[in-house]
C-alpha cells in the first residue's frame, strides 16, 4: 500500500514536496505519474535502485527531483519553479520492474490514491 501526502495549491514559481510511504521500499523501483483533466496519464519521474538511475519527463527536467529513502521507506518528489501546466493529480507507483515504470507500462505492483497539485498563475 502507498500513502501519498504533500499536494496543495501554490502560486506559479513556488515549490511543493510530495511524499509517498510504502511498507517496504527496498525491493521496488518507484515513480511519480500525473494526470490532468482531459489528458493522458504521463510519467513525471522514475527512480531505480542506484543513485544514477533516474528519468524525468522533458517538461520537468531541472525543476523536479525524485528521491528515495530506503531507511524511511519513503519516496519524495521535490517540485520547484512550478507552472500552471503542472496542475494535475499526482500518483506514486512502485514496481519490481524499473522498465515498466519508466515506460509507463502498468499495471504496477503498487499505486497510490493520488494527490491534487494546483498551480495558480
Amino acid at each position: 500500500q502507498l500513502v501519498e501526502s504533500g499536494g496543495g495549491l501554490v502560486q506559479a514559481g513556488g515549490s511543493l514536496r510530495l511524499s509517498c510511504a510504502i511498507s517496504d521500499l527496498s525491493p521496488y523501483a518507484v515513480g511519480w505519474f500525473r494526470q490532468a483533466p482531459g489528458k493522458e496519464r504521463e510519467l513525471v519521474a522514475a527512480a531505480g535502485w542506484s543513485a544514477g538511475a533516474t528519468v524525468y519527463a522533458d517538461s520537468v527536467k531541472g525543476r523536479f527531483t525524485i528521491s528515495r529513502d530506503n531507511d524511511k521507506n519513503t519516496v519524495s518528489l521535490q517540485m520547484n519553479s512550478l507552472k500552471p501546466e503542472d496542475t494535475a493529480v499526482y500518483y506514486c507507483a512502485a514496481d519490481r520492474s524499473y522498465s515498466k515504470l519508466r515506460f509507463g507500462v502498468g499495471p504496477f505492483a503498487f499505486w497510490g490514491q493520488g494527490t491534487q497539485v494546483t498551480v495558480s498563475s
